[in-house]
């Protein structure tokens, strides 16, 4: 049984993306994991832009998260908690996305000189993941596992300033992430696989 809220429930502002109604419907059982993503972007615009470009013809759909939160800890929902949203590749119909906005390595993520993340989250972002958390929780019965993107996407790419070196194509949410203060206090079970899992 989820577990009931002791906190006011979160203020999230709905922003749904155009295309929202075009990505598939699942029912609430179908969730059982939540993959934390950081933007790579240096704000909310920038994420928002990303998010509205259509990336796949046939559904003329794109890339995004379900919820994003900002610098300030101000959360909002992209795409609806019932709706599958493209963020992480082979993982998608049974996840939540979070978005971070951080600047990760932008803007050169593909050079193999530019790797570190250097810009930890804020405290206003981490308190409302917390508490985002504990409202998925609450809202989904089978949610169990938790991820970072990095965790579920290890694929390789060749380095733009040298092809003979490769990176790995995601490493969001990143070493600054702080899965030892979030992964105790969420009640979900940290989940670390590749890509080929189910």
């Amino acid at each position: 049984m989820p577990p009931v809220l002791s906190t006011p429930p979160l203020a999230i502002e709905d922003w749904p993306l155009p295309y929202e109604e075009r990505l598939a419907a699942r029912p609430s059982s179908a969730i059982d994991l939540v993959v934390i993503h950081c933007t790579e972007l240096p704000d909310m615009a920038m994420a928002r832009e990303f998010g509205e470009r259509i990336h796949y013809a046939g559904t003329q759909t794109g890339n995004s998260g379900h919820y994003y939160i900002d610098l300030a800890g101000k959360v909002y929902r992209f795409v609806a908690d019932t709706r599958v949203a493209n963020h992480t590749y082979g993982y998608n119909p049974r996840s939540i996305g979070i978005e971070l906005v951080n600047i990760g390595r932008y803007p050169d993520w593909g050079d193999s000189r530019h790797q570190a993340f250097t810009v930890p989250y804020t405290a206003e972002q981490i308190a409302s993941l917390r508490t985002l958390l504990a409202q998925l929780r609450n809202d989904h019965a089978n949610l169990r596992w938790i991820a970072g993107h990095e965790d579920l996407d290890r694929r390789l790419e060749p380095a733009k300033d040298d092809p003979s070196v490769l990176l790995r194509r995601r490493q969001d949410p990143g070493p600054l992430f702080p899965w030892n203060e979030i992964v105790p206090s969420s009640g979900l079970e940290r989940l670390n696989a590749t890509p080929t899992v189910p």
